[in-house]
């Protein structure tokens, strides 16, 4: 009687443990807007008198899904080249105005968004990629809209945002390139990593459970969501970035995806650089080899 009751608790545990992972995982805490613009001025990230004077427009992006995505847009000139920087899970498009001006000097046109359930887009949850990727291709929907066809579309991704222009590649052959800095390869071996660091505890059964509750609640099995899987047979070329001393996402991650990658391909491993830290504390050379990159794609 005492061993079934004692069963039975560790089950209602590990039941009640699966719900809880799986809204952390998918309903996180969010960054606020306006304290993430001010937050990235102090870090030196945004030189607000030059951002400002920036021609640019704001408005909406509709989702497959129905909800609103905010984007701003950045024109340069008559340019026929954009770029789409996304940016990564709590964040909002505030942290991808670091990159902007690497592409902005390079000629590109440039498109920041939020991701759905940040900053000012709609969405009840993230997933980290597997409905975003969805969201993206809207975003380049609109980018060739404006620009014609034959415009070239690139995109950059940071951490999660990383993941989902790695997940976007596999249903839109129409973009040119893809930058993926600090990408998570597969996330359930993510989870279960940052399960035994963070909390101390085995994936089984809980990561297990709060995989079968996210597909119940939210519609994804955390499972289902492997860019290492996705990028198989894509052949549009990937530059893969990681800080060596990334102790958030493993930077062999990139270096697995970066073997299993066919065709036009290549990998920085970024020294002296935690999760996400690559260009800040590398910007000459990250600058330099994504110069070299697109001169080696003819697009100048």
């Amino acid at each position: 009687m005492l061993i079934a009751l004692i069963l039975a608790l560790l089950l209602i545990l590990s039941i009640v443990s699966g719900i809880y992972f799986s809204n952390v995982a998918l309903k996180p805490k969010t960054r606020d807007y306006e304290e993430t613009y001010e937050y990235e001025q102090e870090k030196g990230r945004i030189i607000k008198d030059e951002y400002e004077k920036l021609l640019k427009e704001e408005f909406y992006i509709k989702s497959p899904y129905g909800y609103n995505l905010h984007a701003i847009y950045f024109p340069n000139g008559n340019s026929k080249k954009t770029i789409i920087i996304v940016h990564g899970i709590t964040c909002n498009l505030f942290v991808s105005v670091k990159y902007m001006n690497m592409f902005y000097k390079r000629g590109f046109n440039i498109l920041i968004y939020d991701h759905r359930f940040h900053g000012k887009s709609q969405g009840d949850f993230c997933s980290f990629g597997f409905y975003e990727k969805y969201d993206l291709k809207a975003c380049t929907d609109w980018v060739l809209a404006r620009n014609g066809k034959d415009s070239i579309v690139g995109l950059h991704g940071e951490s999660m945002g990383a993941a989902t222009v790695l997940q976007n590649l596999a249903i839109d052959d129409r973009i040119a390139f893809c930058i993926a800095d600090c990408p998570y390869s597969d996330l359930f071996k993510l989870l279960r990593l940052r399960l035994k660091l963070d909390y101390h505890l085995v994936p089984f059964p809980v990561l297990y459970i709060a995989n079968i509750v996210s597909k119940i609640r939210y519609g994804v099995y955390l499972s289902d969501v492997s860019p290492v899987r996705d990028i198989h047979n894509v052949e549009i070329p990937i530059f893969f970035i990681h800080g060596q001393n990334d102790n958030y996402i493993p930077h062999e991650m990139s270096v697995d995806m970066f073997n299993i990658k066919k065709g036009v391909k290549k990998l920085y491993l970024a020294p002296n650089s935690d999760h996400a830290e690559a260009y800040w504390n590398n910007q000459e050379e990250y600058d330099k080899l994504v110069g070299n990159f697109l001169e080696e794609l003819n697009i100048k």
